[in-house]
C-alpha cells in the first residue's frame, strides 16, 4: 500500500461473504452469486421497551376524543400538553414522545408570512391536522394550536407505537425490530 507524508494507511474493515441462499426473498435479482459487503460492529444495546404491543386495541376503542378547548392554547403551553397522548388511525396505536412549538413571531413557522395557499390549514382552528411535504420527501405532522387566525403549530417529531406495529411496517416496507420507525419528524407523518 502506498502512502503519502499527510496520510497514514486506514486498518482493514471488517469484511463479510454473502452467498446467494443467504439473500432476503425478493431480493434475489440484486444480490450476485458472491458478493463482499462491509460489516460494522455495533455496540449492544439493551431494548427498554418490548417490541410487541402491550396494550390491546379494544381498550383504545372507548377512549375520548380531546376537545377543541385543549388545542386552542398558545403553541408553547400545547407542546407539553400532548407529551403522552395517543394517535389512532384504523389499528395503528402511537404515544407522541417528542413535539416542538411554533409560533407564529418564529423565523421557522409557516404562518409567519400570513395566510398562503400552503399554510392555510396553520390559520384554522387549533386541533386540526397540518400535514405538509418537505424537501419534496419527507411528510410532517403538525397539530394547529391557538385560536383561529392566530398561525401556530406544534411538529410531532416523535411517536412509539403501543398497536400495530406490523401495519406501520407493512406501510414503511421495513421489517425492523429497532424501534426507528417513528424517531424522527419525517417518519411520522
Amino acid at each position: 500500500m502506498n502512502t503519502t507524508p499527510q496520510f497514514k494507511p486506514v486498518a482493514s474493515k471488517s469484511r463479510k461473504t454473502v452467498r446467494s441462499s443467504q439473500c432476503l426473498e425478493g431480493r434475489r435479482s440484486q444480490c450476485s452469486k458472491a458478493a463482499t459487503v462491509r460489516t460494522r460492529t455495533k455496540p449492544s444495546r439493551k431494548q427498554t421497551r418490548p417490541q410487541s404491543s402491550p396494550v390491546s386495541l379494544p381498550c383504545f376503542r372507548n377512549t375520548t376524543i380531546l376537545p377543541p378547548e385543549f388545542f386552542q392554547i398558545d403553541a408553547l403551553d400545547l407542546a407539553p400538553h400532548l407529551l403522552g397522548k395517543f394517535l389512532r388511525r384504523d389499528d395503528v396505536v402511537l404515544q407522541i414522545t417528542e413535539v416542538e412549538a411554533y409560533r407564529p413571531n418564529d423565523s421557522a413557522c409557516h404562518g409567519r408570512f400570513g395566510v398562503t395557499a400552503r399554510t392555510a390549514p396553520v390559520f384554522g382552528p387549533g386541533g386540526h391536522a397540518y400535514v405538509y411535504l418537505c424537501y419534496g420527501l419527507h411528510t410532517m405532522l403538525n397539530v394547529v394550536a391557538d385560536k383561529e387566525g392566530a398561525g401556530a403549530a406544534v411538529l410531532i417529531r416523535a411517536c412509539a407505537p403501543v398497536c400495530g406495529l406490523e401495519t406501520i411496517q407493512e406501510r414503511r416496507g421495513q421489517q425492523t425490530e429497532k424501534p426507528i420507525l417513528l424517531t424522527g419528524p419525517g417518519k411520522v407523518g
